[in-house]
C-alpha cells in the first residue's frame, strides 16, 4: 500500500502561490519606487507571471489599478498654449460664417422643396390629363340607337 503523499503536494502548492504573490507585490512596489509605468502587462514582466493569474488575483488586482490611476500620463487633449488658442475675435467671426452658411444652406434647401414640388405637380398633372393635353377619362358620347332587329 503507498503512503498517502498528497499533503505534502498541497503545501508545495501553497508554498509556490505565496512565492508567486510575494514575487509579484515586490515588483509593484518596485515599478511604483522607480516611477515606472505600471500595467498589468509590465507587473506581469517584472515578477515573472502571467497576466490572467494577475487579473485573478483580487488584492494585486486592485492595487495594480489603483497605482495605474495615479500615474497616468496627461491626456493628449491637454490645453494648448495660449499662443496657440484661437483669439475671441477668430472664434466670433467662425461662428458667423457658421452661421451665414447655415441660412445660405437653409434658404437653398427651401428653393430646392419649391422647384421639386412643382416638378412633382406638373409630372402628376401630365399623368392626369394624358398625352392629348385633355383628362384621362372617357368621352361621353349620346348613346347608339339600335334598330329593329
Amino acid at each position: 500500500m503507498r503512503a498517502d503523499n498528497s499533503r505534502h503536494v498541497v503545501a508545495a502548492a501553497k508554498q509556490r502561490a505565496t512565492q508567486t504573490r510575494q514575487r509579484a507585490l515586490a515588483a509593484l512596489r518596485r515599478m511604483h519606487t522607480e516611477g515606472k509605468p505600471i500595467t498589468f502587462d509590465s507587473v506581469a514582466r517584472e515578477a515573472g507571471v502571467s497576466r490572467s493569474w494577475l487579473y485573478a488575483q483580487h488584492e494585486l488586482r486592485t492595487e495594480i489599478e489603483r497605482a495605474r490611476a495615479r500615474h497616468q500620463p496627461p491626456s493628449p487633449t491637454a490645453t494648448p498654449p495660449q499662443r496657440q488658442r484661437a483669439s475671441d475675435t477668430s472664434l466670433l467671426r467662425r461662428l458667423e460664417t457658421a452661421s451665414e452658411r447655415i441660412r445660405r444652406l437653409e434658404q437653398d434647401n427651401h428653393e430646392l422643396r419649391a422647384a421639386l414640388a412643382q416638378a412633382l405637380g406638373e409630372h402628376r398633372m401630365a399623368n392626369i390629363l394624358g398625352q392629348s393635353g385633355r383628362a384621362d377619362t372617357p368621352e361621353k358620347r349620346p348613346a347608339e340607337l339600335i334598330g329593329p332587329c
